[in-house]
């Protein structure tokens, strides 16, 4: 306390000449206070019930909590986020997960927009939102699939003999998760131009 009176005495001289020295100091503080702010916030918009707190997510929610990545026999769930914002560990996972927050703003657009404030309107926009969901998971080689599933780290003997074939022959031609398991965590849309032609 007594260092702040010190310094607010020193500032209040007239012409006080104010040094680099302090001046750094009092920019690494506030930068790491901007940094723990910043940290605390993104973390905050990787929570479910952030994700879940805009109405047009209440349809996919619903279908997500009835799917194997909700509730299993092991008690491991996945957010929101394990499936839909690239890891941050590295440098170059850093700036995906920046590019993906970036990009997640025009959920926000919509939401204020009402794009999709009903479930008729959610539907209408199903298709092409779930491809490119799926093609941004291509491009990425399923990697938020991959941080939970992992080839070789799978017991093949405890799934049955047409996802053991699968897998083995997935693991061997570099097959990306999303290439076969599209529709897992929420109900795979109904593509409109197989519909139009029935």
């Amino acid at each position: 306390m007594a260092l702040i009176k010190n310094i607010l005495m020193w500032l209040k001289k007239p012409n006080a000449s104010i040094p680099l020295g302090f001046l750094l100091v009092i920019g690494i503080i506030f930068g790491v206070i901007g940094w723990i702010g910043f940290n605390g916030v993104l973390g905050m918009t990787n929570t479910m019930e952030f994700c879940t707190s805009c109405h047009e997510m209440q349809w996919p929610f619903e279908e997500y909590k009835k799917s194997i990545h909700y509730s299993n026999r092991t008690g491991i769930r996945a957010t929101c986020s394990d499936c839909h914002v690239p890891k941050g560990d590295s440098l170059i996972g850093w700036f995906d997960k920046m590019t993906a927050k970036v990009m997640a703003a025009k959920d926000t657009y919509h939401h204020i927009m009402g794009t999709f404030d009903t479930k008729e309107k959610y539907e209408s926009g199903r298709w092409k939102m779930a491809n490119a969901v799926w093609t941004k998971m291509k491009e990425r080689n399923s990697q938020e699939c991959r941080n939970c599933h992992n080839f070789k780290a799978m017991d093949l003997q405890a799934q049955n003999r047409v996802a053991q074939r699968r897998h083995q022959e997935a693991d061997k031609t570099g097959k990306s998760c999303i290439d076969c398991h599209t529709g897992i965590a929420h109900e795979k849309p109904v593509n409109p131009d197989e519909d139009s032609a029935k």
